[in-house]
């Protein structure tokens, strides 16, 4: 139902802002490629818990850096023809994509964890060997 409702959503705003597609587009584009690119190093897996903040701040740095980047870029090539129609689809689509990101990553963690369910449910028979001694002691 979520889904369906972005979606909706995401049309009516695409055609309210016909006159500026340019920048309704540039708005998703870079909301898109910054949080993907944040979601990826944010959750990496690493060996050392100790790296997860530093991964986070990262993850941080590179999204500001690609929003400006972005920014800059979409200015200069002189696509952003309303700045008020580029920050509310920006802001719009960074919240539509992490939910989107972190929904994914929860899908994946549940089939992990079935797949684990699956693993470790199955009992496994130990058998216990006796190791009887084979000299024998006379007195």
């Amino acid at each position: 139902m979520i889904f369906g409702l972005v979606i909706l959503l995401s049309i009516v705003a695409g055609i309210l802002s016909g006159e500026h597609f340019h920048s309704f587009m540039a708005g998703f584009g870079i909301a898109a490629i910054a949080i993907g690119t944040a979601y990826w190093l944010a959750f990496r897996a690493t060996r050392y818990p100790q790296l997860a903040l530093l991964m986070l701040l990262v993850a941080m740095m590179a999204k500001l850096v690609i929003t400006v980047i972005g920014v800059i870029w979409v200015v200069k090539a002189n696509l952003l023809s309303s700045p008020f129609v580029f920050s509310l689809s920006y802001l719009f689509f960074s919240i539509v994509v992490s939910y989107g990101y972190f929904k994914l990553r929860e899908y994946q963690m549940s089939v992990a964890k079935k797949r684990n369910t699956v693993v470790f449910s199955t009992p496994i028979k130990r058998t216990v060997t006796m190791i009887t001694p084979t000299t024998s002691s006379q007195m």
